[in-house]
């Protein structure tokens, strides 16, 4: 494993216990899934590429626009599915169909961190119920 996604991942393991709020992304004071993306993007890559804009829990259904995959492209080194590896980005459809509207980082083959809503950021099995809503996978750029 090279030493950036090494510290990708030591970076997400650094939120675990984080308490889910959402839009927030400050380690150790409350985060949503998309906030740890952020935080582990800030430490590990930089600045943020761009400024989002508020979005409420529902923002996915509303839209109809798969955003958060569209954001996804934008930044992020798209890869096949199947090859992903510890510290890629995988999003995920919570409803078949549906746009891409929870994000993890792999920690393990199969293991993700995230954060959930309800529950604080947490390092948990990719099982099936994962695996079967993975919907995109993408690498962290590597910083200059």
């Amino acid at each position: 494993m090279s030493a950036h996604r090494a510290a990708i991942i030591a970076e997400a393991r650094g939120w675990i216990g984080t308490p889910y709020r959402h839009q927030a992304s400050c380690k150790g004071a409350g985060t949503d899934c998309l906030g740890l993306v952020r935080g582990v993007w800030r430490a590990c890559v930089g600045a943020e590429p761009e400024t989002l804009p508020a979005y409420s829990p529902d923002w996915a259904e509303r839209s109809g626009e798969d955003t958060l995959l569209a954001a996804l492209t934008r930044h992020f080194a798209l890869r096949d599915i199947n090859a992903r590896q510890p510290g890629d980005v995988l999003l995920f459809r919570i409803r078949a169909g549906g746009p891409s509207r929870h994000c993890a980082i792999l920690s393990g083959p199969r293991t993700i961190i995230h954060a959930w809503q309800g529950r604080a950021v947490a390092e948990t099995p990719l099982d099936g119920f994962w695996m079967r809503r993975i919907s995109a996978v993408a690498a962290f750029p590597i910083p200059d």
